[in-house]
């Protein structure tokens, strides 16, 4: 009989942290399945590492609590409990309770048919119109340059096989972002519809800042894209470069060189949009180097301070 393991990735949540163990606890106990449940603590700053602790106590066998040292981010806390957990299939859920821990049987029913990875599409969402088109503008581009037809990468209510598991483990980059890594590992992949709540308590830990890094992250650890389309209009502005010389000599030959001093000033603001597009250049390509540089370091992505529950 396969060991379930739900891992759930907790910052500054005291206030769902009580519900969120009472509502997990109930929904794995219907599983037919032994199960564990990981809390990893992110570095909070609140009483979230000591009610983790106080679950654990309480749910022996059941709660394991995995503190790291500072706040490395969801996607390193996620990893931290993929490198704790035992299970034959895992589960991973968010601790504001927006995705309720009851569909938690119906992920694992669905891996059970055979699928590598199973995620989630949130129905009726309950979130703000700017995370929606956020949310549909990156989830159009992993399907794109994935090639998997998933359409909510965003929703962290997902259950993976533990081969998958293991195979992403193995993987040391630093900017991870989970659910595009398994695709990649993924053989058999499929989605099923969840429900959404709005969250109860607490705030969101993604400012406008924050989803804007999560999403350049995305971008440049999934695919050299940017670089591409960078080369493309390279060329283009090169071309055009070219072709306003030659209108420009032409222009001269026909009204004389007083008709060329007349456009001085043009010639300068174009010569600051190629300065600009070439400063935009410089900066993807420090991004890249940036996170080669990070990788050739190959310090952990994050420190785990203490286990607890084992």
């Amino acid at each position: 009989m396969s060991l379930i393991s739900v891992v759930i990735p907790v910052f500054n949540e005291e206030a769902n942290l009580d519900e969120l163990v009472s509502r997990s606890l109930s929904s794995c106990d219907k599983l037919e399945n032994p199960y564990e449940i990981i809390l990893i603590d992110d570095g909070s700053y609140d009483s979230s590492r000591k009610k983790i602790a106080a679950a654990v106590e309480q749910h022996p066998g059941k709660i394991i609590g995995v503190f790291l040292n500072r706040n490395y981010g969801q996607h390193a806390a996620v990893m931290a409990g993929f490198a704790e957990c035992k299970g034959d299939i895992v589960v991973t859920l968010d601790a504001d309770l927006q995705n309720p821990p009851e569909e938690i049987p119906k992920l694992v029913s669905k891996v059970e048919e055979g699928f590598d990875v199973v995620g989630s599409v949130r129905i009726q969402r309950q979130d703000s119109l700017f995370r929606k088109a956020a949310s549909f503008i990156v989830n159009k581009s992993v399907q794109k340059h994935t090639g998997v037809d998933m359409h909510d990468y965003g929703c962290m209510l997902r259950a993976y096989r533990r081969h998958i598991v293991d195979a992403m483990l193995q993987c040391h980059e630093r900017s991870t972002f989970i659910p595009v890594l398994a695709n990649s590992f993924a053989r058999h992949t499929t989605e099923i519809e969840v429900n959404h709540s709005r969250r109860v308590a607490g705030e969101s830990k993604y400012s406008l800042w924050k989803l804007f890094n999560l999403n350049f992250d995305l971008l440049t650890s999934m695919t050299t894209f940017p670089l591409r389309l960078l080369s493309i209009l390279g060329g283009l502005i090169s071309a055009t470069g070219v072709g306003f010389g030659l209108f420009l000599l032409i222009m001269r030959l026909i009204h004389g060189s007083e008709w060329a001093v007349g456009g001085v000033f043009t010639l300068f603001a174009i010569l600051f949009i190629f300065i600009g597009a070439q400063f935009i250049g410089m900066g993807l390509l420090g991004e890249y180097i940036g996170r080669i540089y990070s990788d050739v370091r190959a310090r952990p992505r994050y420190f785990v301070q203490k286990v607890v529950g084992r």
